[in-house]
């Protein structure tokens, strides 16, 4: 290492062949630049110490938006959040958010130069949602800046979020599900459609239940694991939130199907002989390894063809599921553990198409109450 003077910084090549300049900041920390020759590092460190001359913070220096979102991806981002959500953001950062903005120097970000990147990225006919999303990541990672003293203020949070109405919950009418009962009866999959029915799990957490999670004699699901498909390979995550590690009730109708879906496996297990996986997967192919989720719902979309139901996604069983719980009178609250949500009002904003039901039920109800007191 060649030392300098006090407050002057470093020099120094590391083992890759990498130049390295290094210098103290006033709060703590060190700042590092680097160059591929010697004259490289020290040019950026002296660029930086002439910025510190005319009131620049060493922080910040040569700081561009791009550096900032790559170390906040992997110091940040990547120790906290799961793999997929983090291929969210990496994505979003990668193709979006760096290209418009990668060159801007961090402290000089403004709220104007995001505003004009949401602004066209919806002109360019980005689903709003994604947009969305976007200025939510940008949000989040310019929070980390704010509380690692790299800006002042938060330029994303000071924007306007495009306009977004999401799309109405589709969900199966009472003689839309005799139909697709109808039709699912004998496939090998019934019971998984059947559960996504009566107990409204999200698909993921379906393909990912193994028999040690269900207890068919006490009629309990333990939903404690998920199926993801992640750059192409399928994995198994742990709930993402501790509402999501829940445990259900099954209704009976569903036990015998699963009893008769046990049954079944077994023959099947009987069937591949040496070349069964033994994962102990609850649905799987008929060789025993896990099913993908794509091919389950366009299966689906099949059955829902051949019974003249209109197109629907898997999801779609599970807003049924919940449709079907509300319009019983069972209470939101409940239908939220259910579910899995974090929060009550993500509940009933995503179900209020019930609501109308349910006040004039509630209405009704009241006349009887008071025609009692009379």
């Amino acid at each position: 290492m060649a030392n300098r003077g006090q407050g002057e910084g470093s020099i120094y090549r590391r083992a890759d062949g990498r130049w390295c300049a290094a210098v103290k900041l006033e709060g703590g920390g060190r700042r590092v630049f680097y160059g591929r020759t010697r004259r490289e590092a020290a040019e950026k460190l002296h660029a930086a110490m002439e910025a510190r001359l005319r009131g620049a913070s060493l922080a910040t220096a040569g700081l561009t938006t791009a550096i900032f979102l790559e170390r906040w991806l992997r110091e940040s981002a990547a120790p906290k959040v799961r793999p997929k959500t983090y291929d969210g953001y990496e994505s979003l950062v990668r193709l979006h958010i760096v290209p418009a903005l990668g060159a801007i120097p961090l402290e000089k970000l403004g709220p104007q130069d995001v505003q004009a990147l949401l602004n066209r990225k919806v002109a360019e006919g980005l689903a709003p949602k994604t947009v969305l999303y976007m200025r939510g990541v940008l949000r989040t990672a310019l929070n980390r800046a704010v509380r690692w003293s790299l800006v002042t203020r938060n330029a994303a949070a000071l924007t306007d979020p495009p306009r977004y109405t999401p799309k109405e919950v589709r969900y199966l009418q009472l003689d839309e599900i005799r139909l697709l009962l109808g039709i699912i009866k004998g496939d090998r999959l019934e019971a998984l459609f059947i559960a996504a029915i009566a107990l409204g799990m999200r698909q993921g957490e379906l393909l990912g239940s193994r028999w040690s999670d269900v207890d068919v004699d006490a009629a309990r699901w333990h939903v404690r694991r998920q199926l993801q498909r992640r750059a192409g390979t399928l994995t198994y995550t742990e709930p993402k939130t501790t509402h999501r590690r829940r445990t259900l009730d099954v209704p009976a109708s569903l036990v015998a199907a699963l009893r008769s879906h046990r049954a079944r496996q077994l023959e099947e297990r009987l069937v591949a002989g040496d070349q069964w996986h033994d994962d102990n997967l609850v649905f799987c192919t008929p060789l025993g390894g896990p099913l993908i989720g794509t091919q389950v719902t366009k299966h689906l979309q099949q059955l829902a063809q051949t019974a003249k139901i209109p197109p629907l996604r898997f999801h779609d069983l599970r807003h049924t599921c919940a449709t079907l719980l509300l319009a019983q009178q069972v209470p939101a609250r409940v239908v939220m553990e259910l579910l899995g949500h974090s929060q009550i009002s993500l509940t009933m904003n995503l179900y209020s198409h019930v609501l109308p039901a349910l006040r004039k039920e509630a209405a009704e109800r009241m006349e009887v109450a008071l025609s009692l007191v009379q």
